[in-house]
């Protein structure tokens, strides 16, 4: 590849390899010098036009990757939001933003501007989908093969299956007929169970016919209400920044579900007026909700 040149006083004066490649990435696009440093807004326009600019490259090429780190670093802002959701888990919060980084890359690589798709909207659930992942692989008191751990959530699914079907809990040669499997096959899933989390020494012992994987499936239950309350709480605080007329808005939008045209009809305003404050207020709250929490004077988060 022919390297860059560019003019001084003198005369042409070509440009250093790894300067080459920026210019030749770049195409004309701004030289971001610290990505990870760029506001939420301006990141969210750069990266437009960083995608546009990326589908035009080949992959494998050194400007190809040069724009898809400069995307990586511009939204791992993205990645350290979804990272606060997992903040009471014991693993380093570096470590939980490592982890979701590897779904920002995959969420980069599938991603198609042509859509008209909100890079972050898009992205998110791959994120957090990438950390859940991980604590579901990791949180199991022993290391258990990747087969026992799916056979296991087999077996109790045929176990919850059968005893509605039986009216009664179901045999180990019952399950096995149902999982087309050999009644070994059934214990080692019935095995697998007793590593999906440690109890207590100090634990009352339960029915001696329990089922060992019984405890660990409450256990293991998402609560969806929680991930609601955060996101709530999140909030309360860019609401409350919020002007009258917004929260207004907000609430005839998403708490009486009004249309915009009945919100324009509520406010005396046209529907094209409400959909560009809806748009706005929106817009703030999701840049509130991606910014970086403010550093007290101690070093904690604010």
């Amino acid at each position: 590849m022919a390297t860059a040149r560019r003019h001084t006083a003198t005369g042409p004066d070509p440009l250093p390899d790894g300067a080459a490649v920026r210019h030749e990435a770049l195409h004309g696009l701004p030289d971001i010098a610290r990505p990870a440093t760029v506001s939420t807004d301006d990141a969210r326009r750069l990266s437009v036009a960083l995608f546009v600019r990326l589908a035009e490259l080949e992959e494998g090429t050194p400007e190809h990757a040069y724009v898809r780190n400069t995307l990586i670093e511009l939204n791992i802002s993205l990645v350290r939001f979804a990272a606060r959701r997992f903040r009471n888990r014991a693993e380093p919060a570096e470590d939980i933003v490592q982890i979701g980084t590897i779904g920002l890359i995959k969420a980069i690589d599938r991603f198609d501007p042509e859509r008209g798709t909100d890079f972050s909207a898009f992205a998110l659930p791959t994120v957090i989908g990438e950390m859940k992942r991980y604590f579901r692989d990791t949180s199991w008191a022993v290391r258990v093969p990747r087969r026992l751990q799916e056979l296991r959530i087999d077996v109790a699914k045929a176990v919850d299956t059968l005893e509605q079907q039986l009216g009664h809990r179901p045999s180990r040669a019952e399950l096995a007929d149902h999982l087309h499997l050999s009644e070994e096959g059934v214990a080692e899933g019935e095995l697998a169970s007793n590593g999906y989390v440690a109890r207590s020494l100090d634990a009352p012992c339960g029915d001696a016919g329990a089922d060992p994987g019984a405890g660990s499936r409450h256990l293991a239950t998402a609560e969806p209400s929680y991930e609601l309350i955060e996101y709530l709480e999140s909030l309360k605080p860019l609401l409350a920044r919020l002007d009258a007329r917004d929260r207004t808005i907000l609430s005839l939008r998403f708490g009486e579900d009004l249309t915009q045209a009945q919100i324009g009809a509520r406010l005396g305003l046209s529907q094209m007026h409400v959909s560009r404050l809806l748009a706005r207020i929106l817009h703030e709250l999701r840049d509130g909700l991606l910014a970086e929490p403010a550093a007290t004077e101690d070093g904690t988060d604010g």
